[in-house]
Parts: structure tokens; sequence; C-alpha cells
């Protein structure tokens, strides 16, 4: 068997390459009973420079069904931005994205 015989052979025998995608990665938001509506507007308007009304959509998820995903990406990025929120009292914790 030549070389080019046998290298055909062992590429015809390997099998597809499993890939694993990192899925993104979400910061949420979780309701209390502490902050007011308008801070909590206040905060992500600051730490994610949302429009005012894009962060009072957000809060107002917040409020009426005790969550928001707030921002996604990498891990290390949402562990920052868990940080950040942590820092201005909000609750907030990170999970990948199951959708």
């Amino acid at each position: 068997m030549s070389i080019q015989e046998d290298t055909k052979e062992k590429a015809d025998t390997i099998e597809d390459p499993v890939f694993f995608v990192d899925r993104p990665w979400v910061t949420i938001v979780w309701d209390d009973p502490v902050n007011l509506m308008s801070y909590v507007t206040y905060v992500f308007m600051t730490v994610f420079e949302y429009s005012k009304e894009r962060a009072e959509t957000l809060m107002l998820q917040v409020h009426n069904e005790g969550r928001a995903v707030v921002s996604s990406g990498r891990r290390e990025e949402m562990e920052r931005d868990v940080q950040r929120l942590h820092e201005y009292g909000l609750w907030a914790t990170l999970q990948r994205d199951d959708q």
C-alpha cells in the first residue's frame, strides 16, 4: 500500500469532528423588594448605556415577571456585568443561554 492510499484510507475513516460551540451567557436581574423602579432604570442606563425607553422596558419586565435578561455575551463579560450590577445593589446572576 502506498503512502497516498494509506492516507486516503485513514482520511475516509475519520468521522466528522464534533465542535462544541460556547453558547452565549446571559446576565439576569431579579426583582427585589428594596430598589425603586426608577433606580433600576437609572442603573440600566448607567451600566449598559441603554436608552431610557430600553431601560424602562427591562425594569418593567423585572418588576412584572420577576426577572429580565439584561445582557448577553462571553462568560467573562457577563461576570463583569453581574459584578457591576452588584455594586449598584441589584440582585443579578449569570447563566448559559438555553435558547
